[in-house]
């Protein structure tokens, strides 16, 4: 489902960037697609392992929907479909730099917050 906004809007910019990457999976997919540029979805699944397929399908059509992700199909037999960021989700990816290098630092190296 696409990102629909609150009624009342967003509290802060955290909160609505949240509604469009919230979730398990949505992130995983950014990151798996700014390191493979142009991806298939079978690709895809094996660069989020855990994953489902109807998971994925799900949220690369709310991603399209959002405007982060771009899909395109190319008129061939058999179909081929690569999924690859958007401008807008390149700048995202950049934004969550930041977090992933927090959860590094703080979560998979163990370091305590000073």
């Amino acid at each position: 489902m696409a990102t629909v906004p609150r009624p009342g809007g967003h509290v802060c910019g955290i909160d609505a960037a949240m509604e469009v990457i919230g979730g398990k999976w949505k992130v995983l997919i950014i990151w798996a697609l700014s390191h493979r540029p142009r991806c298939r979805f079978g690709e895809l699944r094996r660069l989020v392992p855990g994953i489902t397929e109807k998971v994925l399908s799900a949220h690369l059509r709310e991603l399209e929907t959002d405007g982060i992700v771009h899909r395109t199909a190319y008129d061939e037999v058999p179909p081929r479909v690569e999924y690859a960021l958007t401008e807008t989700g390149r700048r995202l990816n950049e934004a969550l730099v930041p977090l992933g290098a927090w959860g590094q630092r703080h979560v998979i190296d163990g370091l305590q917050p000073r």
